[in-house]
């Protein structure tokens, strides 16, 4: 019989910095899903005449195919038990309010336009 060794394993752990993402966006290729979150802040400088400045901040995560669908399965099971929880995920009537508002041309007629866009 072989003796077993006990060896002690050293780890580091290097947490990110918070980041809050008011939008994001999903691409792909052949091989890895990316996820683009983005933070986007208006900044108002005294100094600068011509208005303000927004300040875009991106996070950017890569995985590969099959981990994107666990991903996807881990945050419907994530989403559900939230809903059980806590009640239905609705959309904030701030924004359903500002969509109306926003989706009125001046002839009164409807288009279609996302919201939040903080560029405009």
């Amino acid at each position: 019989m072989m003796k077993q060794e006990n060896k002690r394993l050293n780890l580091s752990i290097n947490d990110g910095m918070d980041f809050f993402a008011h939008e994001v966006s999903v691409n792909y290729n052949p091989t890895q899903f990316i996820f683009d979150f983005k933070s986007i802040t208006p900044r108002m400088d005294p100094r600068n005449q011509d208005g303000a400045t927004i300040s875009l901040k991106h996070n950017v995560v890569l995985i590969d195919a099959y981990h994107a669908k666990r991903f996807h399965e881990l945050l419907g099971k994530v989403l559900s038990g939230y809903e059980k929880e806590l009640g239905k995920i609705e959309k904030p009537k701030a924004i359903s309010k500002a969509e109306k508002k926003r989706n009125k041309n001046p002839k009164g007629k409807k288009e279609k336009v996302s919201l939040p866009s903080y560029l405009g």
